[in-house]
């Protein structure tokens, strides 16, 4: 599917609204109905299970509009939307809440275990998925997907701390807005170190 020229035509705040604007919306529903019991077909839903349940059909309308105007959605993107419709489902139809807080320990362990796989094969797939948006060396990918790998484990260890030490309301802030600040400042960190392995674009401008 040829899809660079309505890509690069997608307004990055627009691009932004429509990735951050799902969880943002949880953490606000959430926060309106923590409190509250709902009852639904005869059974009782505590607050977190419902604002949960709606944020599936928020991230999937999200993401199809995000596809709609780019053409194009992440692998990362798409295997993020299968785990929270698969755990998001769960969570409603047992009505157990764990299955949506370990939802984040099972992406971020199998983040980690796909990276670790392409090492111990010699690749990193981190560049299979990335390499469009970052190009860099294979000596910087494969640094990169190594340090990311540990990353990886280390938030889903920190999430199965969180969830099952803490509050919800203590899980949900971390998972709103602590796991994804990480996860920028790592990026950033890792850009800033690996400079060397940047390719720059071909063309004329500098």
């Amino acid at each position: 599917m040829n899809t660079s020229d309505e890509d690069k035509a997608l307004n990055p705040v627009l691009k932004q609204v429509l990735e951050l604007g799902p969880p943002l919306l949880f953490f606000v529903a959430y926060l309106r109905m923590r409190d509250e019991t709902y009852s639904i077909w005869g059974t009782d839903y505590s607050g977190f299970i419902v604002a949960a349940g709606l944020f599936v059909p928020i991230l999937l309308g999200s993401m199809a509009i995000l596809w709609k105007l780019t053409g194009r959605l992440s692998r990362m993107q798409v295997f993020t939307i299968v785990m929270v419709v698969l755990f998001g489902g769960l969570t409603v139809w047992f009505n157990d809440e764990r299955f949506f807080k370990m939802k984040t320990t099972l992406v971020y362990g199998l983040f980690a275990l796909i990276l670790g796989v392409g090492l111990l094969q010699g690749r990193s797939y981190l560049a299979w998925v990335m390499s469009e948006f970052l190009p860099m060396d294979h000596d910087g990918w494969m640094k990169l997907t190594l340090r990311l790998t540990w990353f990886f484990a280390a938030l889903a260890v920190a999430n199965e701390v969180v969830w099952r030490t803490m509050s919800t309301a203590a899980w949900v802030k971390i998972e709103t807005f602590g796991f994804p600040i990480l996860m920028f400042l790592f990026l950033w960190s890792q850009i800033m170190v690996l400079q060397k392995h940047l390719i720059e674009p071909d063309g004329d401008e500098s």
